[in-house]
């Protein structure tokens, strides 16, 4: 069984460790590297999509940033208790078009025994933008 820490029951410090180690994965933009913070069969609903498991995980992420040009992430902690983390996160990014977005939402972890994540519930909403309003880089 494979261990990706820091492990739960989380504190303060290991709980933004843990959002800054999703920050950071995410904004790798790959797909297989993010898909492995995830348990085998994690449950996830992003907006209106519900599925589980990695290998969707890995599809969904591929057509995400497919779509989702330039985009920078950034992660802030809200809440943590047990092995469950709260986060709100904005995330800027343009399409084929060249339109700017900046996208704002929150997410709902929830982590097995051995730090990875099993459920993952986010609510999300999209801002179009100019260029020049951009806060991520």
């Amino acid at each position: 069984m494979e261990n990706r820490p820091p492990l739960p029951p989380f504190s303060l410090a290991t709980a933004t460790q843990k959002v800054q180690l999703a920050e950071d994965g995410w904004n790798s933009k790959n797909p297989t590297k993010v898909a492995s913070a995830y348990t085998l069969d994690c449950q996830w609903r992003n907006r209106a999509e519900i599925f589980s498991g990695r290998k969707n995980i890995i599809e969904f992420l591929t057509r995400k940033w497919d779509k989702e040009l330039e985009y920078r992430l950034k992660k802030e902690l809200w809440s943590y208790t047990g092995n469950r983390i709260a986060v709100t996160f904005r995330y800027e990014w343009h399409d084929a078009s060249g339109q700017w977005f900046r996208s704002y939402g929150n997410e709902l972890w929830e982590f097995a025994g051995n730090g990875l994540m099993q459920r993952r519930i986010a609510s999300i909403n999209d801002k179009p933008m100019n260029a020049s309003e951009r806060e991520l880089y």
